[in-house]
């Protein structure tokens, strides 16, 4: 695994503030948020239900736009990096289309976006292989497992090779043995692009085992109450969470979650 903690930013926000007209009045999302993400890093959001994480990742891919304050992804506002094919986005469902063939969904931006058709293939072929799901092309969702579906909806976003990840709690939904084993799949891939990694989870272990840097928030008005620098090696076996080191890290993600819930 590369650990490419740059210093150029990928993701940067400054004094950023979102409000939210309901019928019932003013709700306020994010207040105050200043953050720098490095390019290289793979950085989560962990904070309560309601906090603002998926709201900020949602600012970061121009599905959300901010009342007031920056934001920049790779030194672009957040509508031209989408323009430019900046980032892929993974969401809480797979979101397959149950009448493609995996193949098929991983192809469908690269037919959006007006691919050649061998390059089509080419790429789809590339990224299946690195999620291992080569030989699987040709099946239909439905005949996979949920961890698989997953792992083919990375492949998707990945397949017009962006340089930043956007993942909303990916593997909520799914188990804890087979999140475990995409929690490790997920850092061996991280280790192979170097991309950026943007990762909400309600998690503190997989927080912490994934991350080069963890964004505690705290509850509404979404506010970050702590920036962690995680200390752990690249290569992080999952044994490393019955480490000392770990279990510290761990307990300063739940402090800075007490401690917003406080504020």
């Amino acid at each position: 695994m590369k650990d490419t903690r740059a210093t150029e930013a990928a993701i940067a926000a400054a004094d950023l503030n979102l409000v939210f007209q309901t019928g019932d009045g003013a709700v306020q999302a994010l207040k105050d948020v200043n953050l720098t993400v490095g390019r290289g890093e793979f950085v989560s959001f962990i904070g309560p239900s309601g906090c603002g994480k998926t709201t900020l990742l949602r600012v970061i891919a121009a599905l959300e736009t901010p009342t007031s304050g920056s934001m920049s992804v790779n030194g672009m506002t957040p509508d031209a990096a989408r323009r430019a094919r900046a980032y892929g986005y993974v969401f809480q469902a797979a979101g397959l289309y149950p009448w493609r063939t995996i193949g098929g969904n991983v192809r469908l931006p690269l037919e959006i976006m007006g691919y050649p058709k061998a390059e089509q293939a080419e790429r789809t072929a590339r990224v299946l292989e690195l999620v291992d799901l080569a030989g699987f092309e040709k099946k239909y969702p439905w005949q996979l497992s949920g961890g698989m579906q997953q792992r083919a909806s990375i492949a998707r976003a990945l397949a017009f090779d962006a340089d930043i990840l956007l993942m909303d709690e990916p593997f909520g939904a799914l188990d804890e043995i087979v999140r475990d084993r995409l929690n490790e799949e997920l850092l061996a891939l991280w280790g192979r692009t170097g991309k950026t990694i943007a990762f909400v989870t309600h998690s503190i272990p997989e927080a912490v085992y994934l991350s080069t840097k963890i964004v505690v928030m705290s509850p509404r008005p979404g506010r970050i109450s702590d920036v962690i620098e995680s200390p752990l090696p690249a290569e992080r076996p999952l044994e490393i969470r019955d480490t000392p080191e770990f279990i510290e890290i761990a307990h300063r993600v739940r402090e800075g979650l007490h401690a917003g819930h406080a504020a």
